[in-house]
């Protein structure tokens, strides 16, 4: 149902998919504060760019929120690790199920009116479990099936944003852009994380759910105002069968993106754990709900202080070399902090985590984006959303059951060793990503 009507909304607007000229930068002429930020970061001098932007930093510390608020009421009502890890496999079976959709239609239709669906259906969601949490009607199932229903709308929700992002900017600051959204998102992941840990102590879990709610309407009013009207453009798909081959075909040949993909999703398969930090927070560190707030945003202040040194420093030339060292320290960090039994440095080594994905992520995005044509992104995104969010959840499923066989801090452990002998495997099949420059 959703996907058909995803189709019947978006059928009636064929004649505006994506101009491929984006809107030139806004002059900020007399303000110097404006100018000197958009002389830092050009991207944020489109005008359409910029709403989309703050719309989401609105909206996504809702989602963070929401993740945290899942994770503490799935634990408190079952005490289960392995119920944990069912979380991830609510998430990402959707994602299994629809992404490929939802990258055809994200490459057949328009890109915006995609979006403001996908977010009403997710608003939706969360008002659900709000009421049946308010309620004292939630379960396990209740949980794990909204969060499904969640999951599908960002199958479609995420192939349609990324590829609007490089219509909205000019193609020089297109990796600007891509930071900036990195930087959005980790500051939703630390602002949302730590506040959804206080309101769950303080007030009650259901009011994490409303707030979630209350922010998808930032984004959905973001594409409401934007200027940008889609046009089709040459090679725009339909939704057929060869559509979907086509977007297999173009990844599968690549091999630079084939090989961030299969990174992507085997580093994060075997070092997610942050389904577990429940389990770490009440057990291994004995710091509670508010404590575990902090635990979820510390990987985040990582990542965040990683991207704003990474942007103030010259383009690097080895790429590939700086982004396998990247995840390398990802996996390093996470075996780490699964030894830790000290809050504090749990949280320093949660910082170092994130800076690794960070610093890899900004790389992966942008090698993609700019190697891929704008009729096919969408099919390209959707792929790429079976790695990078399939290897998480699958990860925290897989740390799930781990935990609950050998416990939570060897099954982390064993999962950063993991990913430190992937990263080395990766370099040496794919010497292309290893030397790669350009």
């Amino acid at each position: 149902m959703l996907n058909r009507y995803i189709l019947q909304q978006s059928v009636t607007s064929r004649d505006d998919v994506t101009d491929q000229q984006p809107m030139p930068p806004e002059s900020s002429a007399g303000a110097s504060a404006p100018n000197a930020v958009i002389r830092r970061f050009p991207a944020l001098g489109y005008r359409d760019f910029r709403l989309l932007w703050l719309g989401q930093i609105v909206s996504i510390s809702g989602s963070q929120m929401q993740n945290v608020a899942i994770g503490w009421e799935i634990y408190e009502r079952t005490g289960s690790a392995v119920m944990l890890g069912l979380v991830g496999l609510a998430r990402v079976v959707p994602i299994i199920v629809f992404s490929l959709l939802g990258g055809v239609v994200a490459d057949s239709y328009n890109r915006r009116r995609i979006m403001m669906l996908s977010q009403s259906v997710a608003m939706l969601s969360a008002i659900a479990l709000g009421t049946l949490s308010a309620l004292d009607l939630s379960s396990a199932a209740a949980i794990l099936s909204l969060t499904a229903v969640t999951a599908a709308s960002a199958a479609f929700d995420n192939p349609a944003r990324q590829s609007l992002v490089p219509n909205l900017v000019a193609p020089e600051h297109l990796t600007n852009a891509v930071s900036l959204n990195m930087m959005l998102f980790h500051t939703a992941m630390i602002a949302g994380p730590a506040l959804a840990g206080v309101l769950i102590a303080t007030v009650d879990v259901s009011i994490v759910y409303w707030i979630n709610a209350a922010t998808f309407l930032a984004v959905i009013a973001a594409l409401a105002a934007m200027r940008i009207r889609e046009r089709p453009s040459p090679g725009r798909s339909h939704v057929t069968r060869g559509a979907f081959l086509e977007g297999l075909r173009f990844v599968r040949s690549n091999r630079t993106i084939w090989a961030t993909m299969l990174l992507d999703f085997f580093a994060t398969f075997f070092a997610s754990a942050t389904a577990l930090i429940p389990v770490f927070a009440k057990e291994v560190l004995g710091v509670g709900a508010g404590g575990m707030g902090l635990l979820y945003s510390a990987e985040a202040v990582g990542s965040l202080i990683a991207g704003a040194v990474m942007s103030t420093l010259p383009d690097p030339r080895r790429k590939g070399t700086l982004l396998l060292g990247s995840v390398m320290l990802y996996g390093a960090a996470t075996a780490l902090y699964g030894l830790s039994t000290n809050y504090v440095l749990s949280l320093g080594l949660l910082a170092l985590v994130g800076a690794g994905d960070s610093v890899s992520t900004v790389l992966r995005s942008t090698i993609r984006q700019k190697a891929t044509p704008d009729y096919i992104r969408g099919r390209m995104t959707s792929v790429n959303m079976l790695f990078f969010m399939g290897g998480p959840q699958l990860g925290n499923l897989e740390a799930g059951i781990v935990a609950g066989l050998i416990g939570a801090p060897l099954a982390v452990v064993t999962g950063g060793v993991a990913t430190v002998v992937v990263v080395a495997l990766m370099a040496w099949i794919y010497p292309t990503l290893r030397r790669f420059e350009a």
